[in-house]
């Protein structure tokens, strides 16, 4: 931002009758308007958002894995067939095909990452409800085991 655009925004909140001016930061929850997503204003996600983030991620994997090299054959064919008749069109077609084959490949493993990734991530929180249900459950049990000791 340059000097006389900040001087220019300052005079403008002044002319508004702004008293105060806020740089680089999250409004209070208790101020009017402030954004959040829990009680906290912290970021939830559900199970659910986990799993069709997953889902589709996956989906799209099958999809290209299935029909993203449809056209190869044929483009391969063509660029071959134009490069042998002497057309500079045949060397860019397959310019084209191995730009659009390293692609395929980045997106392939980018959704292969992002649907291991939320499985990981849904096994990996199923584990730890397990070991805190299990942990807060024998404390319970300890609890009440020093509850029958203490006789009043």
């Amino acid at each position: 931002m340059a000097w006389d655009e900040w001087e220019r925004l300052k005079s403008t909140a002044a002319d508004q009758g702004s008293t105060r001016m806020q740089l680089n930061r999250v409004p209070d929850e208790r101020e009017e308007g402030a954004a959040g997503g829990g009680a906290n204003g912290d970021l939830t996600v559900d199970h659910q958002d986990l799993v069709a983030v997953g889902n589709s991620a996956f989906k799209l994997f099958e999809g290209l894995g299935n029909h993203g090299r449809d056209a190869w054959s044929s483009s391969q064919t063509a660029a071959k067939d134009l490069t042998t008749q002497e057309f500079e069109l045949g060397g860019a077609l397959h310019v084209v095909q191995d730009r659009w084959e390293k692609s395929l490949k980045t997106l392939l493993d980018a959704c292969a990452h992002i649907s291991n990734h939320m499985d990981f991530t849904q096994n990996a929180h199923a584990g730890d409800e397990y070991h805190i249900a299990s942990t807060v459950s024998s404390i319970a049990t300890l609890d009440k085991g020093f509850d029958e000791g203490v006789k009043r």
